[in-house]
C-alpha cells in the first residue's frame, strides 16, 4: 500500500495573515514548521513532494522535489493537488496521492492508513479528513484517475475551492478524533502569529 501512495505537502501559499513570505519555514521546536510536517508526513508514505511556486533553494535543505503549479495565476491549493497528481502519474507506479497542509505541525500519525482504508471501501472516491465536525479539505486521498476531471474544474471552469471539486467527484469522510488527554486538534494550523505561539506551547507540552 504505501508504495502505491505518494504524499504532496501543499507549501506555497501566500501567508497574507503572516505578513507574506514563507509560513511553512517559520519557526518551531528546534526546526521550522515544514520540518514538523515532514517529520510526521513522510514516514506514512514511499515518496514526497513540495508544491511551492518561486525559488526552490529555499527548500533545498529537506531534499525534496519541489513542484510548481502547473496551473498559472497562483490558483491556490487545488492547483498543488493537481500538479502532485500529475507529477505521481508521470513518475511513480501510484495509484493515489495523499495532500497535507504545510501549516499544520500535529498531522496524524495515521493520517494515510485510515484515509486508503476509507477510500479502499469506496474504489475511485476522495477520502477527505474531519475532526470536531469540520472537513479539512486539504488532507485527502486523491485518485490518480482525477486529475483530467480535476484540470477541466480548474482551468476550464475556474472554480478553484477545494471541496467544491470533492463534492463533485464523489467522497468518503474519515472523522479523526481530538484526543481527550492532549485536546490537540491534529488539524490545528498556523494562520496568525498568536497560532505559532500555540504551536510552540502545545509542541513543548508533548514532548517526553
Amino acid at each position: 500500500m504505501k508504495r502505491e501512495i505518494a504524499g504532496i505537502v501543499l507549501a506555497g501559499g501566500q501567508s497574507r495573515r503572516m505578513g507574506g513570505g514563507d509560513k511553512s519555514l517559520l519557526p518551531l521546536g528546534d526546526g521550522c514548521l515544514l520540518d514538523q510536517v515532514v517529520s510526521r508526513f513522510a514516514p506514512q508514505i514511499e515518496s514526497m513532494a513540495l508544491s511551492a511556486n518561486g525559488d526552490p533553494a529555499r527548500f533545498l535543505r529537506f531534499g525534496l522535489p519541489v513542484l510548481a503549479d502547473s496551473v498559472p495565476g497562483f490558483a491556490g491549493p487545488l492547483a498543488g493537488i493537481l500538479t502532485g497528481l500529475e507529477w505521481a502519474a508521470a513518475n511513480r507506479s501510484c495509484k493515489a496521492i495523499v495532500s497535507a497542509a504545510g501549516d499544520t505541525p500535529f498531522l496524524p500519525l495515521d493520517l494515510v492508513e485510515r484515509l486508503a482504508g476509507a477510500a479502499d471501501q469506496s474504489p475511485g472516491s476522495i477520502a477527505v479528513a474531519r475532526s470536531a465536525g469540520k472537513r479539512h479539505p486539504t488532507f485527502a486521498l486523491w485518485p490518480i484517475g482525477c486529475r483530467d476531471a480535476l484540470r477541466h474544474f480548474l482551468v476550464d471552469e475556474d472554480i478553484r475551492r477545494v471541496s467544491a471539486f470533492i463534492d463533485r467527484h464523489g467522497f468518503v469522510e474519515v472523522e479523526f478524533p481530538v484526543p481527550p488527554s492532549a485536546g490537540i486538534d491534529p488539524f490545528f494550523n498556523i494562520n496568525e502569529p498568536d497560532d505559532l505561539v500555540s504551536a510552540e506551547r502545545l509542541l513543548q507540552s508533548i514532548k517526553p
